[in-house]
């Protein structure tokens, strides 16, 4: 999460797509009147600004490690350049939101256990991660990683499952004592232009590998993802479906 490998150009051509999961986990954050508001891996900024929308009168800020993400923030909250395994507040917090973050932090477990810690008495943390780590889209990635062709170069980058599922974020922050809203939605994105879901995972998942291997290698890796995603996810007149699990927790600490 420390190096800065993001592009937010390409990560927001789909950000219509990618907002949909941040909206319905706010709608279920039951927060009235929050003094202070934290977004942890807020990105450009554009969805910390719709958390400042929801609660006009609560101190709103975001962090994020990537400086070029910081650097495209709006106006209005508060932003600064962290990692959020580092991050700790000088007074609790009423709400802690983290966007499709914790997929890249291995620790992210004992993370949420002293984010909690940070919450005011009935305060809320909120979070959503992508749960599609079985889908042919990563499995196929997975696969090249570990060939004959690319293994010596990004065999060590491959990540079979980082997250839990609704149960498993259930079991541990009931553990911690909160009171847990947990759930799973498939979105099934309809992606337009060819080579569609190989674009969508350029801004996320492939990110570590195209960064490692430069533009020459990361072209002839990128030429290789292509191939292998148009079996798994075939055009269609209308384009390409895209099926898409997530996984959103609600904890509330009262």
């Amino acid at each position: 999460m420390s190096r800065d490998f993001w592009d937010p150009d390409l990560y927001g051509r789909y950000a219509g797509e990618r907002a949909r999961p941040f909206f319905e986990l706010l709608a279920r954050v039951r927060a009235e009147n929050p003094e202070r508001v934290v977004d942890l891996g807020c990105g450009s900024g554009e969805l910390t600004l719709e958390l400042a929308r929801r609660w006009p009168g609560a101190d709103v800020h975001g962090l994020d490690s990537s400086p070029s993400m910081i650097a495209k923030a709006p106006p209005g909250p508060r932003f600064s350049v962290g990692d959020a395994r580092e991050w700790r507040p000088d007074a609790p917090v009423d709400v802690i939101f983290s966007n499709a973050v914790l997929q890249w932090i291995p620790e992210h477990r004992e993370l949420l256990a002293r984010w909690t810690g940070h919450l005011r008495e009935g305060g809320r943390l909120a979070f959503q991660v992508p749960g599609n780590f079985h889908a042919p889209s990563h499995e196929r990635v997975r696969r090249l990683c570990r060939s004959a062709r690319w293994k010596d170069e990004l065999g060590d980058l491959v990540r079979d499952d980082p997250v839990d599922g609704p149960e498993g974020y259930l079991r541990l922050l009931t553990g911690l004592g909160c009171a847990v809203d947990a759930w799973e939605t498939t979105y099934v994105h309809v992606l337009q232009g060819e080579d569609a879901v190989l674009n969508w995972i350029s801004g996320t998942a492939l990110r570590p590998m195209l960064d490692r291997l430069g533009p020459e290698r990361g072209r002839d890796f990128r030429a290789d993802c292509a191939a292998a995603l148009a079996e798994v996810y075939p055009r269609e007149p209308y384009g390409t479906p895209f099926p898409f699990r997530r996984v959103f927790v609600v904890a509330n600490t009262g």
